[in-house]
C-alpha cells in the first residue's frame, strides 16, 4: 500500500476495532464507470457518488444494521484531518476499491485505507489570500469517474486527482475567484460529463450550471440561471452560442440581469428515467429587493437542463421576487409514488414542494415548520405563493439609510438550508433537518462593485422556541403531513440518510451521530464524536458487515451569520475527522 505522497504521510487514528477489520477483497479496480454510477443505489459495496446515487435519495438497500441491533454499533476507526484547519466539515465521504475519498475545509482531499483508516494520500489546494467565500471554508464533497477523484476549491476551480496516488490530473477555472466566485458543492457525473455549478450568490455572480469531459475537464456546455444571459456549447475546442435563458428583460430590469445571483451552490440531481438534470438557483442579488422589480428568473427556482444540449426543459420558481434570501437551490429529489413520477424539495422559504419531474408542474405544497408569515400558502392554480405583504421596507421612502425592518419567518437561513434529506422507499418518507427561527431583516442602498458584498440588507436571526431550534422531520411527501419529530437544542445543519433496516441517521452541533427508528422517530443509538457533526453519512457493505461513516467538524453559516441563534451554540468546540462504525461480528444477528 503506498503511504508516501506528493503531499506527505499521515497516519489514521486508530479506534477500536480497527486491527480486526478484514480486507475487503478488492482488486486492483478498472475505473468507475458511468454505468457504475447510475446503479450506486442498488449497489452495496461501495459507495461511488454524491447523495448515494445521482438521484441523490441518500437510501441503502441494506438491513444488516436495523432497529434491534444498532444500539451494538461501535467505531472502527477514525480519522484526523489535523492541523489548524479545524472547521465546517460537511464532506460525505466516497467509497471505492478499498479506498475512502474525503474532503474536508479548506479545499483540501484525503483518500483512506477502508481497512485501517490509514492515510493512502492527501491533497491541499495552494489557496490565494483573496478568496470570499460567503459561508464558511467548506466543501461537500468530490466525485468519482474512472480513475478520477474530481472536487472544487474555494478559489473556484475543479481539480481532478489520481485516485492512486492524488496527483492532479487535470484542473480547471470555473469562474474568477476575486469577482466573489467560489465552489463548494460536490460534482455531478452524468453520461461521462462532470456538471458543476457556481457558489458566490452574495457577490452579485452570475448563476449557471456547466458539463465538462469528465476524463479532460474541457467544456461541453454552459448554461445561465439567470434570465437574459447567453448559454454556449463548446466543440473541437469551439466555442458557440446556444440561445438565451429565457427572455432578455422579461423579468430583470435594465442590465441587472448580468450580476443577478441565482448561484446554484449546492449541486444537482440527475434522474435516468426522465434523462433531465435537476438544479436549484439561489437568491437574486441584492438582496434589497427595490433595486429589481419582476420575479427575476431563474432565481430561486428548480430548473430542469437537457443533458445532450445544455438547454432548460422547464423551471419552477419557489419564491418570486425573493426579498428574505429564501434562495431556492435546495435539490429536487427525484421519487416515484401512486404512479406519478415526482421530485420534492424542502426549500428555505418553509414550503415542502412536490413537483411533476417530467413537466415542472406543481403536485403539493404544504409549509414543514410551524411558523411561516411570509405567505399563507401557494396557489395550486398558479403555482405561486400568496404573499402576506411582509417584505423588508424601501430605503428610498425612508431617509435613504435604512427601509423599515420586518419580522419575518423562517430566517434566511432557512426552515432547511443546505443539509440534504433522505427519501424512504420502504415508508414512503422524506427525512427533512428542518431549524424554527426567524429574523429582523431590512433593506439599505447597494450599489454592485465587482469583489465587494452585494446585500443592500441587514438582519438578526432569533430562536422562536426556548426549548429547540432543530428537528428532524418525517414528511409524507403526497399529503405533506409530519408523522413524526424528533427535536433539538441547537439548529441541525446535518444531512439524513435513511436505511432498508428502518434507520435514520443525521448528526448534531453538539457531537452526535443518532441513529432513530424511521417509522417513529424514537432514537436507538448515538455516538459523541468530539465535535459537531455537520456533515453528510452513508453506509456501505465491506466483508460481510454494514458500515456507517460521517464526517465531524463543527461550522458552516450558524457561528458566522447565526445572530442570537449563534450565541446559543457558541460553546460547541470546532473538530476535522471523519469516523466509522460497525457492529462486532459476535453481535451483529443480535
Amino acid at each position: 500500500m503506498k503511504t508516501i505522497t506528493a503531499r506527505g504521510w499521515r497516519s489514521g487514528l486508530l479506534g477500536l476495532g480497527a486491527l480486526a477489520l478484514l480486507s475487503s477483497g478488492a482488486a486492483t479496480a478498472a475505473g468507475v464507470s458511468w454505468d457504475d454510477i447510475k446503479n450506486d443505489q442498488q449497489s452495496t459495496d461501495n459507495v461511488l457518488h454524491n447523495g448515494m446515487g445521482t438521484q441523490t435519495q441518500r437510501y441503502s438497500p441494506l438491513k444488516e444494521l436495523n432497529t434491534e441491533n444498532v444500539k451494538h454499533l461501535y467505531p472502527a476507526w477514525s480519522f484526523s484531518f489535523g492541523g489548524e484547519k479545524q472547521r465546517g466539515q460537511e464532506s460525505q465521504p466516497l467509497i471505492y476499491d478499498g479506498k475512502m475519498f474525503v474532503t474536508g475545509s479548506y479545499s483540501r482531499a484525503w483518500a483512506i485505507d477502508v481497512k485501517t483508516g490509514e492515510e493512502i494520500w492527501q491533497y491541499e489546494q495552494r489557496l490565494p489570500e483573496g478568496i470570499m467565500p460567503c459561508c464558511d471554508v467548506v466543501n461537500r464533497g468530490g466525485a468519482l469517474y474512472d480513475n478520477l477523484f474530481i472536487f472544487g476549491t474555494l478559489d473556484a476551480k475543479l481539480v481532478a486527482l489520481d485516485q492512486e496516488t492524488g496527483d492532479v490530473v487535470w484542473s480547471e477555472k470555473i469562474a474568477d475567484y476575486k469577482e466573489g466566485y467560489s465552489y463548494t458543492a460536490a460534482p455531478l457525473i452524468v453520461n461521462d460529463m462532470v456538471v458543476t455549478g457556481v457558489s458566490g450568490g452574495e457577490f452579485g455572480v452570475l448563476g449557471r450550471v456547466e458539463a465538462r469531459d469528465a476524463k479532460t475537464g474541457e467544456m461541453i456546455w454552459s448554461r445561465p440561471t439567470v434570465e437574459g444571459n447567453m448559454g454556449y456549447v463548446w466543440k473541437d475546442g469551439k466555442k458557440s452560442e446556444n440561445g438565451i435563458s429565457g427572455t432578455r428583460n422579461a423579468t430583470w430590469p435594465g442590465d441587472m440581469y448580468k450580476q443577478g445571483g441565482a448561484a446554484t451552490w449546492l449541486g444537482g440531481t440527475y434522474d435516468p428515467d426522465t434523462n433531465l438534470i435537476y438544479f436549484g438557483a439561489g437568491n437574486p442579488a441584492p438582496w434589497n429587493a427595490h433595486t429589481r422589480p419582476g420575479d427575476n428568473l431563474f432565481s430561486s427556482s428548480i430548473i430542469a437542463i437537457k443533458p445532450e444540449t445544455g438547454k432548460i426543459s422547464w423551471h419552477y420558481q419557489k419564491t418570486p421576487h425573493d426579498a428574505w434570501d429564501y434562495d431556492g437551490v435546495n435539490m429536487c429529489v427525484p421519487f416515484d409514488a401512486e404512479g406519478g413520477k415526482y421530485c420534492a424539495s424542502a426549500d428555505r422559504n418553509g414550503f415542502f414542494y412536490v413537483l411533476d419531474r417530467t413537466n415542472g408542474k406543481l403536485k403539493q405544497a404544504k409549509p414543514f415548520v410551524s411558523k411561516v408569515n411570509w405567505a399563507e400558502k401557494i396557489d395550486m392554480k398558479t403555482g405561486k405563493p400568496v404573499e402576506t405583504g411582509n417584505r423588508p421596507g424601501d430605503p428610498s421612502k425612508t431617509d435613504g439609510k435604512k427601509g423599515d425592518s420586518v419580522f419575518v419567518t423562517p430566517s434566511f437561513l432557512g426552515a432547511k438550508n443546505w443539509m440534504p434529506m433522505s427519501y424512504n422507499p420502504n415508508t414512503g418518507l422524506f427525512y427533512v433537518p428542518t431549524n424554527e427561527w426567524g429574523m429582523d431583516i431590512w433593506n439599505e442602498p447597494i450599489t454592485y462593485k465587482a469583489g465587494a458584498a452585494y446585500l443592500g440588507a441587514g438582519f438578526n436571526i432569533q430562536p422562536l422556541y426556548d426549548d429547540y431550534i432543530g428537528a428532524v422531520r418525517a414528511v409524507d411527501p403526497m399529503t405533506g403531513e409530519i408523522k413524526w419529530e424528533a427535536k433539538n437544542n441547537a439548529p441541525l445543519w446535518s444531512g439524513t440518510m435513511t436505511t432498508a433496516g428502518n434507520l435514520v441517521f443525521y448528526g448534531t452541533p453538539e457531537g452526535f451521530l443518532k441513529a432513530v427508528d424511521a417509522r417513529t422517530g424514537e432514537e436507538l443509538w448515538k455516538f459523541q464524536t468530539g465535535s459537531g457533526v455537520v456533515g453528510q453519512p452513508i453506509t456501505w457493505m465491506q466483508d460481510g458487515s454494514q458500515y456507517v461513516a460521517v464526517t465531524s467538524g463543527w461550522g458552516g453559516a450558524v457561528p458566522l451569520w447565526g445572530g442570537e441563534v449563534a450565541k446559543r451554540v457558541k460553546f460547541l468546540n470546532q473538530g476535522g475527522s471523519v469516523w466509522v462504525f460497525k457492529i462486532p461480528d459476535a453481535l451483529a444477528s443480535k
